[in-house]
């Protein structure tokens, strides 16, 4: 038995105007300090005066936001008591506000004692909006939350299925003048959302049509997005669409191998996630297709109308296909690429290894890899060598 979870989507031109027909008395914005120096915060401020509601903001979730973060957004929420908490943001701010609904809800929990199973009990006293203004995480849709434990320098996933949103409101407006390199990053990481979620262990019928329709959307709009930003509106629309309709599709069947390579790398070197997850995903292709020839890729690969006369072609077609896109919006495709001393590397290599092997998304992978195996996996994605083993 499984479930297929989603909140209200809003999506579209102008979707933000809903937040103005919504009921209630007072609202808190889950935000960062750029995102208030853009003027986002006022915008949302004011539709929710139109629907009589007072608001606050907190706007102090840094990227990747921590454990002692959280847990003062938690403090404001339980001084200030709304009855809507909205994560307004990339995946940070979004996760951020999720954690701070959950500890508002019940402040007998730390932020890492939050368990996927068991009941919570939310809802008792707020709900819980969330407004993307990057088309990458998909956290809009999803559960999860990644925190980051800065005593340890390593990211924790937490979360349960009753945090999920209770809408999402996809308005292209956010996204309009997202910087390249953001774009290019965050679309990175929309790929590999849909790529796992359509190959992963617990991937369904539910979920695949939504990862191969956000496949489709990177390939087609993200390098125009990339290149003409404002000037092409339809991708930055389709783009921010595919983010969503990503996170909906591996939300439900989950992230794997390159999800935790990259949750590991993220911790302990100034990668962003999407740009992390987006170079070790070709590599885990091939490291999963190594162990499996009756791996999903190839399906990808004919679905994108490539190459894929057998399985290997497809697969390796669809490897050189993630390859290209990346280096055609000019993200790295190996570690020193990425800006990575070796010294450095080799420094925390043990603790890459250590994070990865313990972070959630491992355990959903198709292939489940040896230590020694994820020791190599990095060492060639530092290199730049395809993977043989």
């Amino acid at each position: 038995m499984w479930f297929f979870r989603s909140p209200e989507i809003v999506f579209g031109e102008d979707a933000l105007d809903y937040l103005a027909e919504i009921q209630g008395r007072k609202a808190l914005i889950v935000t960062d300090a750029n995102i208030l120096a853009l003027g986002f915060v006022a915008k949302v401020q004011e539709k929710l005066a139109q629907a009589g509601l007072e608001s606050r903001y907190f706007a102090d979730v840094e990227p990747n936001p921590s454990l002692e973060t959280v847990q003062c957004g938690a403090d404001l929420a339980l001084s200030y008591q709304p009855d809507w908490i909205i994560g307004l943001g990339g995946g940070s701010s979004m996760d951020a506000a999720k954690s701070i609904w959950i500890l508002y809800e019940r402040p007998d929990l730390a932020p890492d004692e939050v368990a996927p199973i068991g009941s919570l009990g939310l809802r008792q006293k707020a709900h819980l909006i969330a407004i993307p203004t990057t088309s990458g995480t998909g956290a809009e849709t999803t559960w999860p939350i990644v925190l980051t434990d800065t005593a340890e320098h390593r990211k924790i996933s937490v979360g349960n299925p009753e945090n999920i949103p209770d809408m999402a409101i996809v308005d292209p407006q956010f996204v309009r003048n997202l910087p390249a390199q953001i774009t290019a990053d965050t679309g990175m990481d929309v790929l590999t959302h849909a790529i796992e979620g359509y190959t992963s262990q617990w991937a369904n019928d539910f979920s695949d049509g939504l990862c191969l329709k956000a496949i489709e959307l990177v390939f087609k709009y993200l390098p125009s997005a990339y290149f003409n930003g404002a000037d092409d509106a339809e991708a930055r629309e389709k783009m921010h669409n595919a983010a969503t309709i990503a996170g909906l599709g591996f939300g439900n069947s989950m992230a794997a191998l390159a999800h935790a390579m990259g949750h590991s790398l993220g911790a302990l070197f100034p990668i962003p996630h999407g740009r992390a997850v987006g170079l070790f995903l070709p590599y885990t292709i091939e490291f999963n297709f190594r162990g499996d020839a009756h791996t999903r890729f190839a399906e990808i690969a004919r679905f994108l109308g490539l190459p894929a006369d057998d399985v290997e072609v497809g697969t390796i077609s669809l490897v050189d296909a993630v390859r290209d896109l990346a280096r055609g919006i000019d993200q790295p495709t190996n570690l020193q690429e990425a800006g990575i001393p070796r010294d450095e590397f080799e420094a925390k290599l043990d603790l890459l290894v250590d994070h990865a092997l313990n972070d959630s998304s491992l355990v959903i992978n198709i292939r489940f890899p040896e230590e020694e195996e994820v020791y190599k996996l990095y060492r060639y994605a530092y290199e730049g060598r395809p993977v043989d083993f």
